[in-house]
Parts: structure tokens; C-alpha cells; sequence
């Protein structure tokens, strides 16, 4: 019987990093990745059905009304959510899927599959993020003041995720995640049909 496929869901504040790692991670050791449905703006260089699935706020609402996605959240005035039949499909097949979601997600995330593994990415401290945002240069002084007060928000929630990771170098901060989920999959909660089989393996012999 194929093994299911583990589920990852990874947050982090705007600016801390988190979709270059989670880029990373698919790139270099070839994680299924869950692409979200959102109805912001493409930034440049994005790419439908590649980065985002960009959707009206009709388009979205109507996926929500069909239970098209796991789970939906709004933040800073646009909608995100992550359609349920590629998910449910990789994990059946028994690949890992990683979801590049919002707190708000994440939990609800938790409540649908208890054996998510949760990973928050930070950066060390809020002067770190400013300065990150700022560089960013892809926002306005404004957008980047709601992005930071929404920090303030997300914050207060970190304690819901399993795993926090400090995104302070960024080759570093790819092989921890990498490590915490490898980790995570020998738990032994999650290997409890293999632990019987060795146990009883092993009583065979002491029974000789």
C-alpha cells in the first residue's frame, strides 16, 4: 500500500522570505507545491497557473461557494485560498505538498489534517522585515505600513505553528526547512504500521 504524502504548510511575515525558500524547496529537492488562487494583481513577472491562479473576486467567491478550496483568507484587501483537488491528489499519490499560505489558512489548514507539518519563517527581528519590505521596491510607503501592522497581527500567532525558522541566511534557512520536515516524517505517530511490523519482526526472533 503506497504511503500518503505529507502536508506542509508554510507561513512567514511579508518580506521574510518565505516564497524564495519555498521556491527553493521545490527546485531543489522536488516538493509539490500548491498553487494558490488570490485576487491581487499579478506582480512582473508573474504567471498564471505558474505563480498564482489570479481570479475576479467573482471568480473566487464562486470557488468558495463549490468547496474548490481547502481553505480562504483575506489579507490587505485581496482573497487567497488553496484549490482541494491538486492537494488531496498529490497527497493520495503519496507525494509531500507544500502550501505557501497565510496564518489565518494555516489553522484552518490544521483543523482539516491534525498531521500537518506547520513552519513559520521569520526574519530576526522587525527591523530586519522593514528594511526587507522597503528594498522590496515593489510597494508603496502605504502598502508597506499595512504590510507591518498585519506583522504586528500575524505575530501573536506564531505559537500555532510547530516549527519556526529564522530566515537570517537564505541557503541556510532552505536546508533547516528541509531538515524540520525530514524530521518530522520520522516521527513515530507517523509510522506506526511500519513500528508493529519491526516490533513483531523482532518477537519472531526472541520466540526462536
Amino acid at each position: 500500500m503506497k504511503k500518503k504524502g505529507q502536508l506542509i504548510v508554510i507561513s512567514g511575515f511579508s518580506g521574510a522570505g518565505k516564497g524564495t525558500v519555498v521556491k527553493s524547496l521545490v527546485e531543489k529537492y522536488g516538493y509539490s507545491l500548491s498553487i494558490s488562487a488570490t485576487t491581487r494583481a499579478p506582480r512582473p513577472g508573474e504567471v498564471d497557473g505558474k505563480d498564482y491562479y489570479f481570479k475576479t473576486e467573482a471568480e473566487f467567491r464562486n470557488l468558495i461557494d463549490y468547496n474548490g478550496l481547502i481553505e480562504w483568507a483575506q489579507y490587505v484587501d485581496n482573497y487567497y485560498g488553496t484549490p482541494r483537488k491538486f492537494v488531496e491528489d498529490e497527497l493520495a499519490a503519496g507525494r509531500d505538498v507544500i502550501l505557501e499560505i497565510e496564518v489565518q489558512g494555516a489553522t484552518i489548514i490544521k483543523k482539516q489534517y491534525p498531521d500537518a507539518d506547520l513552519i513559520f519563517i521569520t526574519t530576526k527581528d522587525v527591523e530586519t522585515l522593514k528594511e526587507r519590505l522597503a528594498g522590496r521596491g515593489s510597494e508603496t510607503q502605504e502598502q508597506v505600513e499595512k504590510r507591518i501592522r498585519r506583522a504586528v497581527e500575524e505575530a501573536e500567532m506564531i505559537d500555532k505553528y510547530d516549527y519556526i525558522v529564522i530566515n537570517d541566511d537564505l541557503n541556510t534557512c532552505i536546508d533547516t526547512v528541509h531538515s524540520v520536515i525530514l524530521g518530522g516524517k520520522c516521527k513515530k505517530e507517523r509510522n506506526e504500521d511500519f513500528l508493529k511490523d519491526l516490533q513483531e519482526n523482532f518477537s519472531r526472533i526472541r520466540e526462536v
